[in-house]
């Protein structure tokens, strides 16, 4: 089902331009922008300072980074979302909360090294990525080899991955990925809130959901290696 367009979108958008450092493709051609088109984010010209910078890719409706920004005060957050009427709601929560040390780009993950420099990187979250079927999508898989090796080029030495999914069959398929990739899973399970990993757990409504249902959540940390 296609979601209808937020009311009054555009004119929300612009009244909180100074969050967002990126919208769209800078031309046509994905893989061209990708390869060639460079606009890299000065992050202490961003948020005046010098703290480390995480990434989520897939931010949804910011619930996450948002309560990520306010219980690390002293880390900076970029938070992607591809979907414009759905990346409003995360900016105007942020906005709606005064955090400062969080800003978007509203782009396909597949161009961010349009916009990220190489090594900037301490720790990239995926929250219930999209499980898109391996069979014919699965270069667009969020954990696919394509794009372990961006995450590894934008990540510092010892950088990680945390991720979380409600699919086992693309848990499974994910680890299987990054021991392929260079990366090093350091912690995993298959049920998550009953961890020891649920006490730093950061639960958002969408989350909520398969909980309540009595679903389990699948969680990891995968390294990268050098």
């Amino acid at each position: 089902m296609r979601m209808h367009k937020k009311r009054n979108l555009e004119p929300r958008m612009s009244a909180l331009d100074s969050l967002l450092l990126a919208r769209g493709k800078p031309c046509r051609n994905t893989k061209e922008a990708a390869d060639h088109f460079r606009a890299l984010v000065d992050y202490s010209a961003v948020f005046g300072n010098r703290n480390p910078v995480e990434l989520e890719v897939g931010c949804g409706n910011g619930a996450f980074v948002a309560e990520k920004a306010k219980r690390n005060p002293d880390v900076n957050f970029i938070a992607v979302e591809i979907c414009t009427n759905v990346i409003i709601t995360a900016m105007e929560k942020i906005a709606a909360e005064g955090l400062t040390n969080v800003r978007f780009l509203n782009i396909p993950a597949e161009i961010l090294p349009c916009y990220l420099q190489e090594g900037s990187i301490s720790k990239i979250y995926l929250n219930f990525s999209t499980p898109l079927p391996e069979a014919g999508r699965e270069k667009q898989r969020l954990t696919s080899s394509r794009f372990l090796a961006l995450y590894r080029a934008l990540l510092r030495d010892g950088g990680m991955i945390e991720q979380k999914t409600d699919s086992r069959p693309f848990f499974d398929y994910s680890q299987r990925m990054y021991r392929e990739n260079g990366f090093e899973i350091v912690d995993a399970t298959y049920d998550l809130h009953a961890s020891e990993y649920a006490k730093e757990n950061i639960v958002t409504e969408y989350e909520r959901r398969f909980t309540d249902m009595g679903l389990p959540v699948c969680y990891c940390r995968a390294v990268r290696g050098a």
